[in-house]
């Protein structure tokens, strides 16, 4: 069986580049895996919420196999690759000729959609969840969205895989420490990744002005919007915050091993499994989430919860006053979260299983 491979690959600085660079390797370890041929027995095609994936999705409607989801919502790559009536007419087959307006309201209102929850609560996921031979995600929460779109449709849950990384010693991460200007005491909050609304960095900003304690906090990554990023600027003028750009893979991992709390919100939600709040488990860190389905397989002492709502940013600032004033309890979840990614997200399991669905597919 010769298996086709088709995803953004690195140097692209995005999240699925990182995992399918990480999975190659351990699929080619099963049998005949070929990047983006133009022939194969069965295709394997990784698919997220922006244009990147335009000529991924698509292929796998027109060369159907196996899709896997990472963004469980994909509004905004239809966006990006359709005109209005072709975004509308897809509407319309998502969700019904009585939609149509609805369709031309989202279309015509696109530039909010970014943050509003309208776009989230549609995912558009009937065509792709039809076409391909099977669907693979993430999450409790995505498998459910596909169904809604398709109830027939062959549907795995596989966990995001976790590859341990080769991290600094601790003498050395304890020297970059001082470095950044941290007392061993100091808490240090971080924020990975492409920042984006979604991501509630302006919440996580006014929680961490608002909490007690020895604590700093590092917010890294590039702005998608630069509007967004205007819209927060004074609030990362705090003495307190750290801001870096985009860090590649040796730096984000100096950053990583300092932090000693990871905050990872999401709202509205793609039904999305973060690829960095999964490695922040597996080197034993405590990671902040909203609370949602996607967290279902996450054990409740593993981590913490976060409600979206009006007590968002006090529950948020009270988790850091109290991880600032006990270190142990953060390292304690930690360990937690560290066990179970090494139980569930082992690398090598992960890339059998997905072996097995393509056997299928």
């Amino acid at each position: 069986m010769k298996v086709g491979f088709f995803s953004p690959m690195p140097p692209a600085l995005t999240g699925v580049a990182d995992y399918s660079s990480a999975l190659l390797p351990l699929l080619r370890s099963f049998g005949a895996v070929e990047v983006a041929p133009e022939k194969c027995d069965v295709a394997l095609y990784h698919i997220g919420n922006n244009t990147l994936h335009r000529d991924i999705y698509r292929r796998a409607l027109t060369h159907p196999g196996v899709v896997v989801l990472h963004d469980a919502v994909l509004q905004h790559l239809l966006l990006g690759m359709l005109d209005a009536k072709e975004y509308v007419e897809e509407f319309v087959y998502n969700y019904g000729e009585a939609s149509r307006d609805l369709g031309r309201e989202l279309w015509e209102q696109r530039a909010r959609s970014g943050a509003d929850v309208r776009y989230f609560a549609r995912p558009m996921l009937k065509r792709i969840a039809m076409a391909s031979r099977a669907i693979i995600v993430h999450n409790p929460a995505a498998a459910a969205l596909v169904r809604e779109h398709a109830p027939h449709a062959q549907i795995f849950e596989i966990p995001h895989l976790f590859e341990p990384p080769a991290l600094p010693s601790p003498e050395e991460t304890t020297r970059f420490r001082e470095t950044l200007g941290l007392k061993p005491e100091t808490l240090l909050i971080g924020t990975f990744g492409h920042q984006r609304e979604t991501k509630r960095l302006a919440v996580v900003l006014r929680a961490f002005q608002r909490s007690g304690g020895d604590a700093r906090l590092l917010g890294s990554g590039e702005f998608v919007s630069s509007t967004f990023k205007n819209a927060i600027a004074p609030l990362l003028q705090h003495p307190n915050v750290i801001r870096t750009g985009y860090l590649p893979e040796r730096e984000l991992w100096r950053y990583a091993a300092a932090t000693d709390l990871c905050v990872n919100l999401r709202y509205p939600s793609a039904a999305e499994t973060s690829g960095m709040a999964i490695r922040m488990m597996g080197i034993g860190k405590p990671v902040v989430f909203t609370a949602s389905e996607a967290l279902a397989r996450i054990p409740a002492n593993a981590c913490l919860r976060l409600d979206v709502g009006p007590d968002e940013e006090q529950m948020l600032a009270g988790y850091i006053t109290w991880l600032a004033g006990n270190r142990n309890a953060g390292m304690e979840i930690g360990r937690r979260a560290a066990a179970h990614i090494a139980q569930g997200h082992d690398p090598q399991k992960i890339a059998h299983e997905y072996w097995n669905v393509l056997n299928r597919g």
